[in-house]
């Protein structure tokens, strides 16, 4: 058949090399008219995702403390080990989930399941162990397979949430910062032994004398543990004061509501797995927790999870929650930057 284009002689073309920046392979945007979290996208096929996020570190972080959630779309993220690559290309480590207060399996060394609670509850949003003294500064996640229906990971912004609540809340927790109490009870919550990874108990009494943690063995094989930290806590790098704890999270008001009174009718809220107290000891009043959950609910941002899509955040930045789903679902996480590593 005769050429469509006689008198063009490609075979004798010589390719020429277009070179592109390496801001060029992606582009930045956001999810329709929300502001959050800013969309990173690659503009071909091919790029791949660590060595791009690796040779951007300094973007990325200026990115993150900007915008404190970032989220990495079709840059096809298949596998656990590919996860883990594009984990620590954006951070210096990964760190082992210890103190726990949610059930999580470990699928590779720093990557975890995002959660094992069961599908059909939510979980509140909250920030990454800000009930502990060295925190990971990053939480990082990836979906493998999105659910049936539901399953998105809410996040808020923790700068918004501070700017809703009033400014005497504010002051009391300020003053009084937050105790945390933990029961450690066989049958109801973790054990000590897996929230604390290790079966021997004066592991557990070192672990506690280092972290400024109170404990008492109170019969049996049951621990409880009181530890008071701040409520208010500025960022290391930004220097802002943010609403960065467990407040809301260790409160049963965040359950649902035939949880709550299952467990309450089961054991008094002392004994309950964990819950918060003013720094003094004294009751957190309903109607601070009521705003404090309201806050949380009118800063929620959801969106539906895509398969291989990468979801950064500044832990201290951002909250994160998570909705009822139908099996099954794949979202994996690791935890990076613990408070005393120091980022670009």
């Amino acid at each position: 058949m005769e050429s469509r284009w006689p008198n063009r002689k490609f075979d004798a073309a010589k390719p020429k090399a277009i070179r592109l920046s390496q801001k060029d392979l992606v582009t930045s945007s956001y999810l329709g008219q929300q502001k959050l979290p800013l969309v990173v996208r690659p503009v071909m096929d091919g790029i791949d995702l660590p060595i791009w996020a690796q040779q951007n570190r300094l973007w990325i972080e200026n990115e993150l403390a900007t915008h404190g959630a970032i989220l990495f779309r079709d840059f096809r993220v298949n596998s656990i080990e590919e996860f883990r690559d594009v984990a620590t290309s954006v951070s210096n480590e990964l760190i082992v989930y210890s103190e726990r207060s949610s059930p999580r399996t470990e699928l590779a060394h720093g990557v975890y399941t995002s959660t094992d609670h069961p599908a059909h509850q939510p979980i509140a949003l909250h920030s990454e162990q800000s009930y502990t003294l060295n925190w990971p500064m990053k939480i990082i996640f990836c979906c493998l397979q999105p659910a049936r229906w539901g399953g998105q990971t809410p996040i808020a912004s923790n700068r918004n949430i501070l700017q809703r609540l009033d400014e005497t809340i504010l002051q009391e927790f300020a003053a009084k910062q937050v105790t945390y109490v933990r029961n450690y009870n066989q049958g109801l919550g973790l054990t000590w032994q897996i929230a604390f990874q290790t079966n021997d108990r004066k592991q557990v009494e070192a672990y506690c004398h280092e972290s400024g943690i109170d404990y008492d063995w109170t019969g049996g094989d049951r621990l409880r543990t009181r530890q008071v930290r701040p409520a208010l806590t500025p960022h290391p790098k930004t220097g802002e004061r943010l609403w960065f704890n467990h407040v809301h999270f260790f409160s049963v008001s965040s359950l649902e509501a035939s949880v709550s009174e299952a467990m309450l009718s089961v054991v008094k809220e002392e004994d309950l797995p964990y819950y918060a107290l003013y720094g003094d000891g004294s009751r957190i009043e309903p109607s601070v927790r009521d705003e404090i959950a309201r806050a949380y609910t009118e800063e929620a941002v959801s969106f539906a999870w895509q398969q291989h899509d990468v979801l950064l955040l500044d832990n201290m930045l951002f909250a994160h929650g998570r909705e009822p789903f139908g099996p099954p679902r794949k979202v994996v996480a690791a935890m990076a930057d613990p408070l005393g590593v120091q980022t670009p």
